[in-house]
């Protein structure tokens, strides 16, 4: 059988959603090599392992080899299946596509949704030379105004795509009428797992906002989201750069559709699926640009005896561009000497090191042209495991000063070690970070290197702490005591500062959280639990549950014991309610066993909301009586007063509109007299939905107004949902329809963004009602339906009967 003649294509595993489409696509690939047997396949295994050193006792055998063809499985022997493609097609990129789809399936792809974009383009590379051919492809393409345009530049590992990208862009947007501009990067081939290729969605989500949607309006969903972003395009002139693409399928979400819009795309892979309008596959220099591009990059340099001097050092560099602008960097930082010199000292280092990689011998030169102390730093933050890093976090890596750590990134993105995506933060090229970590490795000891993320991680759970104290002043005693550490921490005391930092290093925390060290972990998500469940609730369901592992390990009892009550919170928002009881319950008796009367009564409350929520309100009122008790005994007023709002809330659906507004007004005095902001605004909301009931809608209103305001003063985007949804029920009893159901989209949006299944079932049941006061008879009862829908699969009483009685009513109105 000839394998082309039934495929034109490899199979591609990034087509799997799960491990039995994975392995479908493994026995495609296996007809497509041929069809070998089992027998052949482990025996090439087995040559090649054996080849790598690998013991006779864990080289595979044929029964092995076979079950990585079998359906069924739970999880893989991700070495034995990467051995097993290599057999079969030894095309190294192509093993790296199998490798990145186990990953992604085996679950640690939780980073993907943590993504960077720009309304701007990253600076022009500076000394930019050659690549005159492909420049003017390029500009022909962007005057194809009536239709939209898309460009692929493609190639190997520092050739330059995305330095000709991002030229090619400060070019266009010189010389045409471009409108706006949107960047990301979105990490095709990051050399360190914790940084897999972003989600497009979360692409989406930062372009949007760039965009000028607010949060709060968010679609959900990547087929959404995609078309409101193509909305938002029609009618622009938008210059799209999307910096190294793993595949077709993550990128073309992000693509316009606009005609006079281009996009620029840069890969390491052909992405012949795009068809796009202009495809450049760059290549090293010629000899010539490379020689252009180090007198350009190195000026007055002086040659030396040898006038070929500046072709020996390109040749050394195998012509590439990312080698030879670190060689450049060597140069200018070595004033005195000549181009012969560094040709004479390239070809010694070549031979003593016998180095068959340009880039590799490039980035050994840089590195060793170091002083002792930016080596270091250079090795240890490419440990950082965010995206990129500030000053204040180099400090911490290092143990040194702010100033010292600041000085220290500035010279190495001098030397084009880093990069500056944007003031003050500094992220490494993948192949810079892959090189540095490898040197980290050989040269710094494992307690070094170990000791170097306990002070990276305990700068930021102390940076969180001060962030937290600000924004949540009334809970800082029921955090955990954060111990000063002796770097620099960031000025966190005004509460918009506090804020914006918390949202530009979530994507870092949740890192930090989900890589440990194990206190660390515990202490980070106790921590963070306020903000997290403002509406992060993806977020908060891996930070807490990270915790509640890395407790267990530790034997920290009443650090599980909260983490599990964390993490029941989210399952609960998420409409998983069996799961957040369960969660519940052991949390319960775990703070019974530590002794811990004010946890008991945080799990009681927890449970009590459970049971308001399953239509079980006299279970409830008992759950929270007991708590009550125990929140007084141990002289905790601010969870007293959360407590009395949950009571507020069974009492008011109970029809007991004295007894419920009597408890919110309580609970109010209280969170007034602790400080506490996000419980005020709970309370104002709860008594503002008394008085729309009542028909006082002015002085709901004015309650609602300021508890709207409260809730975007600490970035609580779930507590601001509900105020929008409980306006929108406002408006409906005023007679005003349209602009009640506006409200309850917004806030069914940023329910479905949050994820907050509960909420989203009231939201529809609020659009049902607003279609209802307007005449709309089919859309009151498709969102009835669809609030019935969701609360019979999580279990909401009360959406359920507010559903029902809906539905007859409608029906009998039809």
């Amino acid at each position: 059988m000839d394998p082309a003649a039934a495929f034109n294509e490899l199979p591609d595993p990034a087509r799997a959603t799960g491990l039995d489409e994975l392995v479908e696509q493994l026995r495609l690939l296996k007809i497509w090599a041929g069809d070998p047997s089992y027998g052949t396949i482990k025996d090439r295994v087995n040559a090649a392992w054996a080849a790598a050193g690998r013991p006779a006792g864990e080289l595979a055998r044929r029964s092995t080899v076979a079950d990585c063809f079998r359906t069924g499985r739970r999880r893989f022997n991700t070495d034995l299946v990467v051995e097993v493609v290599r057999a079969l097609h030894p095309d190294t990129g192509y093993v790296a596509q199998w490798r990145q789809a186990l990953r992604v399936l085996s679950g640690e792809s939780e980073a993907a949704s943590r993504v960077r974009v720009q309304d701007r383009l990253p600076p022009d590379p500076a000394g930019f030379t050659g690549r005159v051919a492909e420049l003017d492809r390029l500009r022909r393409a962007a005057r194809a105004g009536d239709s939209v345009v898309i460009s692929a530049i493609e190639g190997m590992p520092g050739v330059g795509k995305t330095q000709l990208a991002l030229h090619a862009g400060h070019v266009l947007l010189r010389e045409e009428p471009f409108d706006r501009v949107l960047f990301v990067n979105l990490r095709g081939f990051h050399p360190d797992p914790a940084q897999p290729p972003a989600d497009p969605a979360a692409v989406l989500d930062g372009f949007l906002r760039l965009l000028g949607v607010p949060g709060r309006q968010l679609p959900h969903g990547l087929a959404a989201r995609t078309a409101a972003y193509r909305e938002r395009l029609a009618g622009t002139r938008t210059l799209v750069v999307l910096d190294d693409v793993a595949t077709a399928a993550q990128v073309r979400p992000l693509l316009p559709a606009t005609p006079g819009c281009l996009a620029l795309i840069t890969s390491r892979r052909r992405l012949g699926a795009l068809r796009p309008a202009a495809r450049l596959t760059v290549d090293v220099f010629t000899s010539r640009e490379a020689v252009a591009y180090l007198r350009e990059a190195a000026p007055g340099t002086p040659v030396g005896t040898d006038p070929r001097a500046a072709a020996r050092i390109a040749r050394r560099c195998g012509h590439l561009p990312l080698a030879l602008s670190l060689v450049a960097g060597h140069i200018r930082g070595t004033p005195g000497w000549t181009l012969t010199d560094h040709a004479d000292r390239l070809d010694q280092r070549h031979r003593e090191r016998r180095l068959d990689s340009g880039v590799e011998l490039a980035l050994a030169l840089s590195y060793q042209a170091l002083s002792v102390d930016l080596r270091l730093l250079l090795r240890l933050a490419a440990l950082h495991p965010g995206q990129d890093l500030d000053a204040y976090a180099a400090a911490a890596l290092t143990g040194t000063g702010l100033s010292t750590a600041r000085a220290g990134l500035d010279r190495l993105r001098d030397d084009h070690l880093l990069q500056q995506p944007a003031p003050g933060r500094y992220a490494f090229h993948d192949l810079v970070r892959a090189h540095a970590i490898t040197r980290a490795q050989d040269e710094d000891r494992p307690p070094d290197r170990r000791a170097a993320l306990d002070r990276l991680s305990g700068y930021y759970v102390a940076a969180t702490a001060a962030a937290m104290d600000t924004l949540h002043p009334a809970e800082a005693h029921l955090r955990p005591r954060i111990a000063p550490i002796v770097g620099p921490l960031p000025g966190l005391s005004d509460p918009d500062t506090a804020l914006d930092w918390l949202n530009a290093e979530r994507t870092t925390l949740v890192a930090i959280a989900a890589r440990g060290p194990d206190p660390h972990t515990v202490r980070l998500s106790r921590t963070l639990f306020r903000y997290l469940s403002g509406g992060h609730l993806t977020d908060a369901l891996t930070v807490h549950g990270h915790a509640v592992e890395a407790a267990r390990r530790a034997g920290d009892t009443l650090g599980q014991a909260h983490a599990l009550t964390d993490l029941g919170g989210v399952h609960w928002r998420l409409g998983r309610p069996e799961d957040a009881a369960r969660h519940f319950t052991e949390s319960l008796a775990l703070f019974a066993r530590a002794g811990d009367s004010d946890g008991e009564a945080r799990a009681l409350t927890s449970l009590g909301i459970v049971a308001d929520r399953g239509g079980r309100p006299d279970e409830a009122i008992g759950l929270f009586e007991r708590a009550l008790t125990l929140f007084a005994a141990a002289g905790n007023r601010t969870g007293e007063a959360r407590t009395l709002n949950n009571v507020a809330n069974v009492e008011a659906r109970r029809g007991h509109t004295d007894a419920a507004t009597a408890h919110w007004e309580r609970a109010m005095r209280l969170f007034r007299q602790a400080g506490d902001r996000a419980g005020e605004a709970n309370a104002l909301n709860g008594l503002g939905d008394l008085e729309v009931q009542a028909g006082a809608f002015e002085a709901a209103a004015g309650r609602f107004q300021r508890a709207l305001t409260l809730y975007r003063q600490i970035g609580n985007r779930a507590g601001e949902a509900n105020i929008l949804d409980s306006l929108g029920m406002l408006h409906t009893r005023l007679g005003h329809p349209d602009q009640a159901t506006d409200l309850h989209r917004l806030a069914l949006t940023m329910y479905r963004e949050t994820g907050d299944r509960y909420s989203e079932a009231r939201a529809h049941n609020g659009l049902a009602e607003a279609a209802r006061a307007a005449g709309r008879f089919t859309d009151a009862l498709a969102h009835h339906e669809q609030a019935l829908t969701i609360a019979d699969g999580i279990g909401s009483g009360d959406e359920q009967a507010r559903a029902r009685t809906g539905i007859a009513e409608v029906r009998q109105r039809r």
